[in-house]
């Protein structure tokens, strides 16, 4: 469906980063967009940058956001609002393990049980759920991080399952590294994180990001592009690893195996 039929548009996680490219570039086409995050100020300077409506509400502040999508019929949703606490399971916590899913699923869940069900009835509306590739691929530290983002890509999965028969498009955003601040949001504002992430690496920008959700927006109402994994050209996933034994296997423990 055209920009031009779409009129509405919900942003998550848009103070900063993607978010507030993917904001920038809907409000180029001329959508109402609504700009969601906790940060008042940087959304006060994207209102005034872009013209979109800042709503300085947390994700997981469930009856904020049911006033809002009380009160505005959504043509397009774009789930970008997302945190992480990179952490072996081995050593995870229960508020490291609730942050995550509270921001990175629960509200994800919550946000779509509130609009899409308004899509169905209006037989129009994009639900743009920006994941990551550690929603199909393993790496070390994030096994947390890797279990919420594949409950959203079930879940981007799913919705086109119940909402089948209906013009209710669905697409899942599956960055790998972006040149983005998320890194000194999750490691620590210090310059060796931007040297650690960023310098010296050929990166998409965010504003490629948004121009990916863009072209998926702005195809055919005949057309629904469900998944797009976004990485660099120099940057890969997986690799073949065996690991040496730390300790060697007792005789007893062998025994045992016989047995």
């Amino acid at each position: 469906m055209p920009f031009s039929d779409y009129k509405t548009a919900l942003v998550t996680g848009a103070s900063s980063g993607i978010g507030a490219a993917v904001v920038e570039r809907l409000c180029r086409e001329g959508l109402e967009v609504h700009a969601v995050a906790r940060s008042a100020e940087p959304l006060r300077e994207l209102s005034e940058r872009t013209g979109c409506i800042a709503h300085a509400i947390d994700v997981t502040n469930r009856e904020s956001l049911a006033e809002l999508t009380g009160r505005v019929a959504f043509d397009v949703l774009i789930n970008n609002a997302g945190v992480d606490r990179p952490k072996k399971f081995l050593e995870a916590e229960d508020g490291d393990i609730d942050l995550l899913i509270d921001v990175n699923l629960r509200a994800v869940l919550h946000l779509c049980r509130m609009v899409v069900p308004g899509m169905a009835e209006r037989d129009r509306g994009h639900v743009i759920n920006i994941s990551s590739i550690a929603g199909n691929y393993n790496f070390g530290g994030n096994s947390t991080y890797h279990a919420v983002k594949a409950g959203v890509a079930m879940l981007s999965n799913q919705l086109r399952i119940d909402t089948f028969g209906k013009r209710v498009r669905v697409t899942e955003i599956c960055p790998g590294r972006v040149a983005t601040d998320i890194f000194n949001h999750v490691h620590g504002d210090d310059p060796s994180i931007r040297e650690r992430f960023i310098d010296g690496f050929e990166l998409p920008q965010a504003s490629d990001i948004a121009d990916a959700i863009a072209f998926a927006i702005a195809a055919p109402v005949a057309v629904n592009i469900g998944h797009m994994e976004i990485t660099p050209t120099l940057q890969v996933m997986g690799g073949l690893q065996t690991a040496k034994p730390q300790t060697p296997v007792t005789s007893g423990s062998s025994e045992g195996a016989k047995r």
